[in-house]
């Protein structure tokens, strides 16, 4: 497969989303920030110091849902944010990671109970859904690290990484945008799920980490594809485009230069990716 490095020298890169002016949105969980790279390669920064965004949707009437310590909306206009969901039963949360959205606007993301950059032994983390203007509902217990969400083209599925188990688990959605029936939709060949994409054929595209690729199942959960790129800490994914083909893929390393670091990558995708939801808080 041919790809393009767009940018390097960050840590690790998490939450990739690209706009409709093609401007590729992304967070550095370590060193903190959310920067936008605009087609010329232009890079801002858009939110200077906030560590930890594992997730990150664009709002409806402007502005960016990200995770973090806690759930905000960062009004890009003010450089103001407001609290979304910060505690549950009236403990503050420790972390939430990656997250999608549903035609609702409301937002699934995963709490994590521990520092997963460490070697502490992980501790299970929730499944939540947050509603507007702050509502949060907790759906499930017992994930171990959650990572990469996305919801199939009918919106009768949702897709879970849990990183320690080697899976991406897949949830029945009921007709109160709640979830049922947790089972393993595929286990990936080697290494573990970070964050994933799903396209418009309801395919699944995964980061791979510690092995340096991206998995593409079919939407029975069959291996496609397995692409390879000069790192080992593939991290996430997202697509964009006008035809929503162009498949960005991030980083936390780069094994071809060392001091390139959390690098960006973008290819060509034989298929469109679906579409998600604006946040609407």
């Amino acid at each position: 497969m041919q790809f393009e490095m767009l940018a390097s020298g960050y840590g690790l890169i998490e939450a990739p989303r690209v706009d409709e002016q093609g401007r590729l949105y992304f967070s550095d969980v370590p060193n903190g920030g959310v920067y936008r790279r605009n087609p010329d390669g232009r890079i801002e920064t858009v939110i200077p110091k906030r560590r930890g965004v594992g997730g990150m949707m664009f709002n409806q009437g402007g502005g960016l849902v990200t995770t973090g310590r806690s759930l905000i909306l960062f009004d890009e206009e003010t450089a103001k944010s407001r609290d979304l969901f910060t505690e549950w039963e009236g403990k503050p949360l420790m972390g939430l990671n990656d997250l999608t959205t549903n035609d609702q606007g409301s937002v699934y993301s995963g709490n994590l109970n521990f520092d997963p950059l460490s070697n502490n032994k992980p501790i299970p983390g929730s499944l939540f859904r947050i509603d507007p203007p702050g509502r949060a509902t907790k759906l499930w217990d017992g994930i171990e690290v959650t990572n990469g969400l996305g919801l199939s083209p009918d919106r009768k599925l949702l897709y879970h990484s849990d990183s320690p188990t080697q899976a991406v688990w897949v949830y029945d959605v009921t007709p109160d945008y709640g979830v049922k029936d947790r089972r393993i939709f595929a286990k990936l060949p080697e290494g573990m799920p970070d964050g994933l994409a799903v396209d418009a054929a309801g395919g699944v595209w995964v980061a791979a980490v510690r092995v340096g690729e991206v998995v593409h199942f079919d939407q029975s959960g069959v291996v496609k594809k397995r692409i390879k790129f000069p790192a080992t800490m593939v991290t996430s994914l997202t697509f964009g485009g006008k035809d929503r083909t162009d498949l960005y893929v991030v980083t936390a390393d780069n094994t071809d230069d060392a001091s390139k670091k959390g690098t960006i990558y973008r290819m060509r995708a034989d298929v469109p990716g679906l579409p998600v939801p604006l946040a609407r808080f």
